[in-house]
C-alpha cells in the first residue's frame, strides 16, 4: 500500500474538484481508488483549496495594476520632459 504525502492528496482534491473531469477519471488518473479520493475531498475540502488559488491571482493582479499605474506615470513624466525639451530645441539624453 503507497502512502500518499499531504501534499500529493490536496492536489488531487484541487484536481478532483476544478478539472470537470468525473471522479473516477481523477482517481483512475491518479492510481487511487474512487472511494479514496472522496474521502480525501470530504476532508480537505472544508480547506478551500480551490479559492486559495484565487487568491493568489487577486493578489497578483493588484501588484500588476499598481505596477502599471507607476509605469504609465513615469511614462507620461518622461514624455512631459521630451515636449518640454524639444519646444526648448535641447535634446533630452538618457544615461544607462
Amino acid at each position: 500500500m503507497i502512502k500518499h504525502g499531504e501534499e500529493f492528496k490536496q492536489e488531487a482534491v484541487r484536481i478532483a474538484l476544478t478539472s470537470g473531469l468525473s471522479r473516477e477519471r481523477v482517481a483512475s488518473d491518479l492510481g487511487v481508488g474512487k472511494s479514496t479520493l472522496n474521502k480525501w475531498v470530504s476532508h480537505y475540502r472544508p480547506l478551500d483549496l480551490v479559492a486559495a488559488p484565487q487568491a493568489d491571482l487577486a493578489r497578483e493582479n493588484e501588484r500588476l495594476r499598481l505596477e502599471n499605474r507607476v509605469l504609465r506615470e513615469e511614462r507620461e513624466i518622461v514624455k512631459r520632459r521630451l515636449s518640454s525639451s524639444r519646444a526648448k530645441g535641447r535634446e533630452v539624453r538618457f544615461r544607462a
